[in-house]
């Protein structure tokens, strides 16, 4: 798979009594677009926030890029527990369901908020690439409206814009499109298709399984907190082999 970006291993998550991740493995290479698909409450979402640490992990690894986190020996808190977490956390952008953008702050306002402020990147500069990330977005007209002046695909692209501002070595989506009305979902898979065509590194959770067909270079099917089945889209999305898989993506793409 070339140079691994993003690599877990035996990730282990519950929430009280629900045993949500069992074991997890993922590797994702560098420029390539992982998908995870599955039924709700497979776990999809929480492998997701796992990566990006907004769920802490049990027990297992992660590693992006030369930042590695072994979550079974992670002190519970403290200072080293905080660097660590921000350490591995700062290699990531998260687009989430909802776009949670800043409802008092202009688009741009939004867009340079973590380099100027988390980052501490000089504000003229962060102003020059948040114009260039909004361009690239198709919204270089919005700059100084406010999100409620936005369409929620809108919305949902400056939240794009926002995450790419932090030029993290891995963009994580989680159900980007899962909140917009169906004429809005199009042009938020677009940036998205064109972001993986760049070689951005993505992994994304997705119920658009024929949007996962074309952009994926890997597709990890879940159910019930374990991978089924993982390989090429045309494989497991086109001729997958295991039963649970096949039934499905029947449901999905064949509800009749």
């Amino acid at each position: 798979m070339g140079d691994l970006r993003v690599r877990a291993r035996g990730l282990q998550k519950s929430f009280g009594d629900n045993h949500v991740l069992h074991g997890i493995d993922l590797d994702v290479a560098a420029g390539t677009t992982s998908v995870l698909i599955g039924p709700s409450g497979s776990g999809k979402t929480t492998i997701l926030r796992s990566l990006n640490v907004l769920e802490r992990p049990d027990s297992g690894t992660i590693r992006i890029d030369d930042v590695e986190v072994d979550f079974a020996t992670l002190p519970d808190k403290g200072g080293s527990a905080r660097q660590q977490i921000a350490a591995l956390r700062a290699q990531s952008g998260m687009v989430f369901q909802a776009h949670n953008l800043f409802p008092h702050k202009t688009v741009i306002q939004n867009v340079i908020e973590g380099p100027v402020q988390v980052q501490k990147r000089p504000l003229e500069q962060a102003v020059d690439e948040a114009k260039a990330l909004l361009d690239q977005v198709g919204l270089s007209d919005k700059a100084d409206q406010y999100p409620f002046q936005l369409s929620g695909g809108q919305q949902q692209r400056v939240g794009i814009a926002r995450a790419l501002a932090l030029k993290p070595r891995v963009m994580l989506f989680d159900e980007p499109t899962s909140a917009l009305d169906p004429e809005l979902v199009g042009e938020v898979l677009s940036v998205i298709k064109e972001l993986a065509a760049e070689g951005w590194t993505t992994v994304l959770v997705t119920h658009e399984i024929r949007f996962a067909e074309h952009v994926a270079d890997q597709v990890l099917f879940l159910d019930e907190g374990v991978v089924v089945e993982r390989g090429p889209s045309a494989q497991v999305i086109g001729d997958p082999r295991e039963e649970r898989t096949q039934q499905f993506l029947k449901r999905i793409l064949d509800p009749a």
